[in-house]
């Protein structure tokens, strides 16, 4: 279960992780004025291409490193910090549960104690469960802040992941609110948490809740772990762990990073699949199997490409658009009013004045 990445049957397409995680995970350095040059340097992260992706097993080890040098699982996000060690306590803590709904109201009381700003619970109603995950303090004034919004993925992705191990299989998450706008890198959410995922920005000044929702027969589910599987799950954790992408979407992954890898050039899906040895066939059936298309790829990541340039740089508009693999500038402006219902120039304006 634990991969960083995903095998074909003659070469290796190693999973990455958009560019807004990473800027999202170093908030807390920001905050304190400690210069992220060095750790960036020891992963070999460069993040000045804000639309860049990230091999998945440096993201893992940046996440790792900031921990230990910070002595802080939060990442210096808090209001005060959550020492190294807890992740394993609190893994410790849900293995001895009966059933998941026990483990995760441990999980509930242990992150009570070290994490005071998040209050998390677990609520059922009608055979429907929601993991709920609510400020008790505001983690930032803008409710928009890449730390915020890294801290309800960050947990968020802990716990489905624990929850995911402890029982020994995938528990699908039906839907998922999350209380901010829609990030550039919101495209990834379908294959990390779910492709149900929602936004409602939190008013200004309040505090924000994140509602994951779920068959409640889950809750149900013996604990299959014990302290011998603990020892090979915490290896590299809780880096590694955090990162996991849904296994029912491999070949969305697969698609998306050759066409990344590729850009300025355009793939089709033929090329596509002489590069994954499989037939153009397959590779339709499988993406359709995982509730996608190749159509669908393609428009997701110049999309969110677009939008990650257009609020991050200041780079001409005709650039972005030859960038994404556009051989007509009126050919992108098109694609992108489709995207967003405006122009480039009109949403990078209004980007900037809400800024």
């Amino acid at each position: 279960m634990l991969q960083s990445t995903i095998a074909t049957s003659a070469t290796q397409t190693q999973t990455t992780v958009a560019m807004g995680f990473v800027i999202g995970m170093l908030a807390g350095l920001s905050r304190r004025k400690i210069d992220p040059a060095p750790l960036l340097a020891a992963t070999g992260i460069d993040i000045a291409d804000t639309a860049s992706r990230i091999a998945i097993d440096r993201y893992a080890a940046l996440y790792n490193l900031l921990n230990r040098e910070l002595d802080d699982e939060g990442f210096g996000l808090f209001s005060q910090p959550i020492r190294l060690g807890c992740f394993e306590f609190l893994c410790r803590g849900c293995l001895s549960a009966p059933t998941l709904a026990e483990a995760m109201a441990r999980a509930a009381r242990f992150l009570r104690l070290v994490l005071p700003d998040l209050a998390v619970s677990v609520r059922r109603s009608h055979g429907r469960a929601e993991l709920v995950i609510a400020e008790t303090r505001k983690l930032a004034e803008n409710p928009d802040d890449p730390g915020r919004i890294f801290a309800f993925e960050w947990l968020l992705r802990l716990l489905h992941g624990l929850a995911c191990w402890l029982a020994g299989r995938g528990l699908a998450l039906d839907s998922v609110i999350f209380p901010y706008r829609r990030p550039a890198h919101a495209s990834d959410y379908a294959l990390i948490f779910t492709e149900d995922s929602r936004f409602a920005p939190t008013v200004p000044g309040g505090n924000g809740t994140l509602v994951a929702s779920f068959n409640a027969n889950l809750l149900e589910l013996p604990i299959r772990r014990d302290e011998a599987a603990l020892a090979t799950f915490l290896e590299g954790a809780p880096g590694k762990i955090t990162t996991l992408y849904r296994r029912d979407r491999e070949m969305v992954i697969r698609v998306r990073d050759l066409l990344r890898a590729a850009l300025p050039d355009t793939l089709s899906l033929d090329d596509i699949a002489d590069r994954l040895h499989h037939s153009p066939r397959t590779i339709h059936r499988r993406l359709e199997n995982e509730g996608s298309s190749f159509r669908a790829i393609k428009d997701a990541l110049r999309r969110d490409m677009a939008l990650a340039r257009l609020t991050k740089t200041r780079d001409p508009i005709a650039r972005i658009s030859a960038d994404l693999g556009y051989t007509e500038t009126s050919a992108f402006y098109r694609a992108f009013v489709e995207w967003t219902g405006m122009a480039p120039v009109h949403y990078r304006r209004r980007w900037s004045s809400e800024r």
